[in-house]
């Protein structure tokens, strides 16, 4: 019965979460072109901004992922609040130049932005192939939450095989139909749930297994101090995790990087009505960081209620607590929560994919040329579909799937964000620091070698990508682009209203600047 009631009531809420994004494309017709569907007609508020910024950042990996890095490692796992907070400070700059720059110039994702930037289609679909390639592990990671959440819901009803189809299926479905003003809608719903279910857990646990937080903390600072203090919970030694100082200084500043050029992020910044939009998300979204505190202090309640979990099991910290304290409905409505909080960022990945692929890639072919959001629609089926199968062949953790993801598009920094504001790089810089960024990253990570030395291997990786950058364009001939700086280069357009190129175009003469 229990079983019944809880994944009843997650059945109705995807329902009502489908039928929302179908309602987000009333009076659009056929849903419009690629434009359209992919950054939303480039008309998307403040507010539905905000919400779907938040919606990427606060994943099923918040639910799971940090409350089992929180029962694992302890301290290390507040590296995902840095990081987030930091990037969002650099979102304020970096969001509004990359808005303006792919207006002007009718952009719609950082394939695009590359392959204008130095002059080559083709180039653009190298990009699209490499960061399909670095996204679909996070993809994996939304596909294996939602699928633990839905089993364990379920009361182990649902297979984790059978649960992770019913994520790729729903998910696949939605982004196909509704596109990214549909994964907007359907943020609000998920962000109201969140707030709401975190801030009862937030309340309840202590209360009901520790009667308050006072004897909790005190628990916790007097049985499982190691989980308060870098490097956490097994991390000493020469057998440690490596998760120190220096793994958490570097691993922050990389990724608050890299997540200012993340195909995702960038799609939310491309979906903007303004610049000013974003501006407001930047000082605001941290604050929504305070809410991933929650997972991690549960994770480490679940220390003491559910002792012995390992490895991938760890995931399940939060959620057997929830299910063994409440009842099935309100185990449904917090499978909700979290069940939505995999289907948005998830759909904003395979609508990212799809839309780099459609844009660069199949656009090459000239009988694809005309189709390209059928063409895009057809490779997110395609790339959910080979996330699904890297969920069923090639399992891990959440947070080792998150970190993998990051340190291969951080590889992208130079070509994305370097050369948008220093016309000097030239195409054989870039592209030389892209391979040798790309190879070191990988042999790093699968050789077992992250961290190196304490440090994050992604930034090791990008090191080596932008000495080899600016050495082979200090050391080649420049770049024969006959184009004006206006023309290749971003730059910030504040107080910029209607018009994009407002303080990024240069004057045409004197006249100009008559009142």
């Amino acid at each position: 019965m229990n079983a019944v009631v809880a994944t009843s009531v997650f059945a109705v809420f995807m329902v009502a979460a489908v039928a929302l994004g179908l309602l987000a494309l009333r009076g659009r017709g056929k849903g419009g072109g690629l434009a359209e569907w992919s950054v939303g007609g480039r008309s998307l508020g403040p507010v539905f901004i905000w919400v779907l910024m938040a919606g990427e950042g606060y994943t099923s990996f918040s639910y799971l992922g940090a409350a089992g890095w929180g029962y694992n490692y302890g301290a290390p796992v507040l590296y995902v609040v840095a990081y987030m907070s930091c990037g969002y400070a650099i979102g304020y700059v970096v969001g509004p130049m990359l808005w303006a720059y792919a207006r002007r110039h009718g952009l719609v994702g950082i394939t695009d932005m590359v392959a204008h930037r130095f002059g080559r289609p083709w180039l653009g679909a190298v990009v699209a192939v490499l960061a399909t390639v670095f996204l679909l592990p996070y993809i994996q990671l939304q596909i294996t939450g939602m699928g633990v959440v839905l089993s364990v819901i379920s009361y182990g009803a649902v297979s984790l095989n059978w649960a992770y189809f019913v994520a790729f299926a729903v998910t696949t479905g939605f982004v196909v139909v509704s596109g990214l003003r549909g994964s907007a809608w359907v943020s609000v719903l998920k962000d109201v749930l969140v707030i709401a279910t975190l801030g009862f857990l937030a309340l309840y646990v202590p209360l009901h297994y520790f009667d308050g937080y006072g004897p909790f903390l005190d628990r916790l600072v007097t049985e499982k101090s190691d989980w308060l203090t870098l490097p956490g919970h097994g991390g000493g030694g020469s057998g440690g995790s490596g998760l120190g100082e220096l793994w958490f200084i570097s691993t922050t500043f990389l990724n608050s990087l890299t997540v200012v050029i993340f195909p995702t992020t960038v799609a939310g910044y491309l979906g903007a009505r303004n610049a000013d939009a974003l501006r407001r998300n930047a000082m605001y979204l941290p604050a929504y960081n305070v809410l991933l505190f929650v997972p991690m202090l549960l994770g480490l309640a679940a220390l003491f209620v559910v002792p012995g979990l390992a490895g991938a099991e760890s995931n399940l910290a939060l959620f057997k607590l929830v299910v063994d304290s409440l009842p099935a409905w309100a185990v449904g409505v917090i499978g909700v929560a979290a069940g939505l909080s995999s289907i948005v960022p998830m759909a904003v990945f395979m609508l990212v994919i799809g839309t780099m692929w459609g844009r660069s890639v199949l656009s090459l072919v000239p009988r694809l040329a005309e189709r390209q959001k059928s063409a895009a629609q057809v490779v997110v089926v395609v790339a959910g579909g080979l996330a699904l199968l890297l969920t069923y062949t090639a399992p891990n953790t959440l947070v080792r799937l998150s970190l993998i993801s990051y340190e291969g598009m951080a590889q992208l920094l130079p070509m994305v964000l370097l050369a948008l504001v220093w016309r000097r790089l030239t195409f054989r810089g870039a592209f030389s620091g892209l391979i040798v960024g790309v190879a070191v990253v990988c042999v790093l990570v699968f050789s077992g070698n992250d961290p190196l030395g304490g440090v994050n291997a992604g930034l090791v990786a990008l090191a080596a990508n932008l000495a080899v950058a600016l050495a082979v364009t200090f050391a080649g001939p420049r770049d024969a682009d006959p184009r004006p700086d206006a023309e290749v280069l971003a730059g910030d357009p504040v107080g910029e209203e209607g018009d994009p190129l407002a303080v990024t175009r240069a004057p045409r003469s004197a006249s100009d600047h008559r009142v």
